[in-house]
């Protein structure tokens, strides 16, 4: 028989992971728009399209003498876009608690 506390931790766990899947998916949108504005400008490519290449749900740190968060969750996004013969990435970083991403610097 499974001890009961195994069995809460083990709830916990799961419900953890179904919550950062949440919170990227519900950032996911945000950031193909965030890089693919900037994208199609860099480009000059208007029909360029996006991907998601990767995503990672980064978990505020922890500090000071209580342990306690410092700084926001954040989704980060690798985003490839293709269009007009040219193909470039970006990192596209999303934080809990805003509305818009930020996009750095395409790669080629």
């Amino acid at each position: 028989m499974i001890d009961r506390k195994y069995a809460l931790l083990a709830g916990l766990m799961l419900a953890g992971c179904a919550s950062q899947s949440d919170f990227l998916d519900s950032k996911q949108a945000t950031a193909i728009d965030t890089a693919m504005q900037r994208a199609k400008f860099e480009m000059n490519c208007p029909a360029a399209q996006g991907s998601v290449l990767s995503r990672q749900y980064i978990q505020a740190p922890m500090g000071g003498p209580r342990m306690v968060t410092v700084g926001v969750d954040r989704a980060e996004y690798t985003i490839g876009a293709a269009g007009c013969g040219q193909r470039l990435t970006y990192v596209v970083v999303c934080s809990d608690g805003t509305e818009g991403c930020i996009a750095g610097d395409g790669r080629r």
